[in-house]
C-alpha cells in the first residue's frame, strides 16, 4: 500500500469522519486509537504512510510520547506529521518536534483537505474508481 495516511484519533465519531472525509477524497487511510496501536502499525508495515494525522490527546499512549518515539525509529522519523487538537495551538516540545503542521479540532473541511494536500503527495487515483 503506498501514498496513504495513518489516522491516529481516540474519538471514534471523529476518527470515522475524518477517515470517509479523506477516503471520498481519494486517500488511502489506517486508522489507530492510539499512539500504541499506531507505533505496533507503523513498525508492522512494509510500505510507511506518506502522513500522519495525529491527534495530541489520546487514552492510553498520547501524541507528545508517540512522536517522541517516532522521531527514536529511523525509519519513522521523516514522516509528516500533523497535529490535530481541540487545546489550541501546540506549544513547547511539540513545535521542537517538528511537527509539519496544525489542525485545530473542530476542523473546517476545507482546512482539513488544504493541510493533507500540502503535507503529502496527491492520491493517485485507479482506473478502476474513474
Amino acid at each position: 500500500m503506498k501514498n496513504w495516511i495513518l489516522l491516529v484519533e481516540d474519538d471514534k465519531d471523529i476518527q470515522a469522519s475524518l477517515q470517509d472525509l479523506l477516503e471520498m477524497e481519494g486517500y488511502t487511510v489506517r486508522a489507530a486509537y492510539d499512539g500504541r496501536q499506531a507505533l505496533d502499525m507503523l513498525r508492522d508495515c512494509q510500505h510507511l504512510p506518506s502522513l500522519i494525522l495525529l491527534d495530541l490527546v489520546m487514552r492510553g499512549m498520547g501524541g507528545r510520547e508517540f512522536r517522541q518515539l517516532q522521531l527514536q525509529d529511523r525509519r519513522l522519523a521523516d514522516i509528516p506529521v500533523v497535529i490535530m487538537s481541540a487545546d489550541g495551538e501546540p506549544t513547547g516540545h511539540v513545535e521542537d518536534a517538528g511537527i509539519s503542521g496544525y489542525l485545530r479540532k473542530p476542523a473546517d473541511v476545507n482546512d482539513i483537505l488544504d493541510t493533507v494536500a500540502r503535507h503529502m503527495r496527491p492520491p493517485v487515483a485507479s482506473e478502476s474508481t474513474r
